[in-house]
């Protein structure tokens, strides 16, 4: 799906992305550059959760405005009605990555609003397609419950969109997955 990186980036026929600070490129060259010297090996934030191979990172969007802002870019890629990618800063995202000698890999990341008038506990919810079927979309939705009970909260998603669920969590039966 088409996502709103600046305009120099629209022609790109292929574009790199860091996959620790999702910065974004245009060319191979630099983007091997950037691998060599970037020091992030997680995302930003901090990590709230680890089991075994598995870690969740809290990411504040007033803390960590860029990498958020690219965080909603990317997700755009892959998710037709995603609508908020500069306005970020009411949000928390939560990013699940997959943990290896190497770093944190991002697999997917569920947003929150930080004060949500209707109690909702996801506001945006995507497992990156290659992670899509292994269950990280179902973790992602019962961490959000486990972050609003923790909270003393009763939290729902924000929208209903269930013909979606199957293309951004890879979920595989009806009623997995909120998406808006």
């Amino acid at each position: 799906y088409f996502s709103p990186y600046p305009e120099e980036y629209e022609k790109c026929k292929r574009l790199y992305i860091c996959e620790f600070c999702l910065r974004y490129m245009k060319y191979a060259r630099t983007y091997i550059n950037h691998k060599a010297k970037c020091e992030q090996k997680q995302p930003a934030g901090k990590e709230i959760y680890r089991n075994k191979t598995v870690a969740m990172y809290e990411v504040d969007a007033k803390e960590h405005k860029i990498y958020c802002q690219n965080l909603c870019l990317l997700a755009k890629l892959f998710l037709d009605h995603k609508t908020l990618y500069f306005d970020i800063e009411p949000f928390i995202m939560y990013v699940l990555c997959e943990v290896d000698k190497e770093g944190s890999h991002m697999v997917g990341y569920f947003s929150k609003e930080r004060s949500s008038p209707d109690n909702h506990n996801v506001a945006c919810i995507l497992t990156l397609p290659p992670y899509q079927r292994k269950g990280y979309g179902k973790f992602l939705i019962q961490f959000s419950y486990e972050l609003s009970k923790r909270d003393g909260q009763v939290g729902t998603p924000r929208n209903h969109f269930l013909t979606s669920a199957s293309s951004a969590t890879g979920a595989t039966g009806r009623g997995y997955c909120w998406i808006s």
